[in-house]
């Protein structure tokens, strides 16, 4: 399938309700780069492997961390890694590699925001087909080092890394005709974020204290770094 003419559609129709006055949309800039992949913006994918890579850097390497990644202009003060890639592009990639939302983990809400049921029961399929790795790399001497990004996350109060589990795509929302994961910053939350892309449904994942740079793996602050949205599975 060619993603192209899809993708064009689909980014325009999320930019239409992701913009100021200031700030209207533009046509976005697709390239079909041969074999299956694409780029958008700093965004590289794969139709083929549903791999989806982008830059980033090492933003903390101690202290509390409530996400494994923001966008620069984000919440920096408590974010294990930072990027300058577009929250809007990550989701339509996301989309387009059929990865597929669940509201799992947040309960539901009316109009104002205010709660009116549990978190909803989503089918195994649902579930499935949210689930993800993120794996972060860089170069060490010269070689490739590789990790998931759990590995790179410490539980102070199990004592422990991260546990191993995937992590669930939630779409973040659309509100006052902005993307909120893009107005915001929040891409990847440890402590779960109904604003951001990605949530951590692991145990402690509703309190922030025990969460902190794994000081044994992170590589210095500033460190270049590819992070990687891959399908479960995945060890290419």
């Amino acid at each position: 399938m060619n993603v192209l003419p899809v993708l064009t559609c689909l980014l325009l129709t999320l930019a239409i309700v992701s913009y100021s006055e200031e700030a209207k949309p533009t046509e976005p800039k697709v390239k079909a780069l041969g074999d299956g992949n694409y780029s958008l913006g700093l965004i590289k994918f794969n139709e083929n492997t549903r791999r989806i890579s982008f830059p980033g850097e090492v933003n903390q390497i101690e202290g509390v961390l409530e996400f494994a990644l923001v966008h620069e202009n984000g919440k920096l003060h408590e974010s294990l890694l930072a990027t300058k890639a577009s929250a809007l592009n990550l989701n339509v990639a996301l989309k387009l590699l059929h990865f597929k939302e669940s509201p799992e983990l947040f309960p539901a809400l009316d109009e104002n925001f205010e709660k009116i049921d549990d978190a909803p029961i989503v089918s195994d399929e649902t579930k499935a087909a949210a689930r993800l790795q993120i794996l972060i790399s860089w170069e060490k001497d010269g070689k490739k080092v590789e990790h998931p990004i759990n590995d790179l996350i410490y539980n102070l109060f199990k004592e422990k890394k991260m546990d191993p589990v995937p992590w669930v795509y939630q779409g973040s929302y659309i509100h006052s005709n902005s993307f909120e994961a893009e107005t915001s910053g929040d891409l990847v939350a440890i402590f779960i974020a109904r604003s951001a892309l990605i949530n951590y449904p692991g145990n402690d994942n509703d309190i922030d204290e025990p969460w902190t740079p794994n000081a044994k793996l992170i590589p210095k602050n500033g460190t270049p770094v590819t992070i990687t949205f891959a399908p479960l599975l995945d060890k290419k």
